[in-house]
């Protein structure tokens, strides 16, 4: 149980720098552009907002229980975890590490939203925003795919959890996106007043997790594969 909350702690922290990260920041700010437009009510902003952050928890968790699942209902690909997943779990915290201290970049883009996807989502009115969700949670950049696939999904191999971890990540990554809808049903300028807070406290999240996933995995490294401490 403490390993789990632990896990979940982790988990949390994955998904809010995940959030605050440039690239799905974007989709974010898209996201909040989204519910600023129902300004004129601060409960359906709020409500928006809440169905944002559900469509994308709703995402994470089903792909990660499709590929936690799956994996471990594979005996050959379980034995396999259980033997060689300590020897990974180094060298993958230094490549997520170069993401995030950006000594590493990888051409890849979300897939963002077409003007006809934009219509079809306006023409669901607020239930438009749980879609949205999903659409951004699956729109990977690179940062986002290093920290779901490379840290997430170990980690909920390694505890084993299909729901708990994914479903605490997804929080995470649709939390700024809830406070700002707060924000937006409050006052405008202290939302702007936010987003300069906001993009301060990235650089040093990022910088800081970065480092520390470096550190860890050449701990591991020298640990697990080169068994010289």
């Amino acid at each position: 149980m403490q390993e789990l909350a632990l896990g979940a702690a982790w988990a949390f922290w994955l998904g809010l720098l995940t959030a605050i990260s440039p690239c799905p920041l974007a989709t974010n700010v898209a996201a909040i552009s989204y519910i600023g437009r129902r300004v004129g009510s601060p409960f359906q902003v709020l409500t928006t907002g809440l169905l944002y952050t559900l469509g994308r928890t709703l995402a994470y968790v089903a792909l990660a229980m499709l590929l936690v699942a799956g994996t471990l209902l594979v005996p050959q690909a379980a034995l396999f975890l259980q033997k060689y997943m300590h020897l990974a779990i180094g060298p993958i915290l230094i490549v997520v590490g170069m993401f995030l201290l950006r000594l590493v970049e990888f051409p890849l883009a979300g897939i963002g939203i077409s003007a006809g996807m934009q219509k079809r989502v306006d023409a669901l009115g607020i239930l438009g925003a749980l879609p949205l969700g999903v659409l951004f949670a699956l729109s990977f950049c690179p940062t986002s795919a290093a920290l779901y696939f490379g840290n997430l999904i170990p980690l909920s191999l390694e505890l084993q959890s299909r729901f708990v971890l994914p479903l605490v990540y997804g929080v995470g990554t649709a939390l700024p996106v809830l406070v700002f809808a707060v924000l937006i049903a409050w006052s405008a300028q202290s939302l702007g007043k936010a987003f300069g807070v906001l993009s301060k406290i990235e650089w040093w999240a990022r910088t800081v997790t970065g480092v520390l996933f470096i550190a860890a995995g050449i701990y591991f490294s020298l640990k697990y594969i080169f068994e010289v401490i």
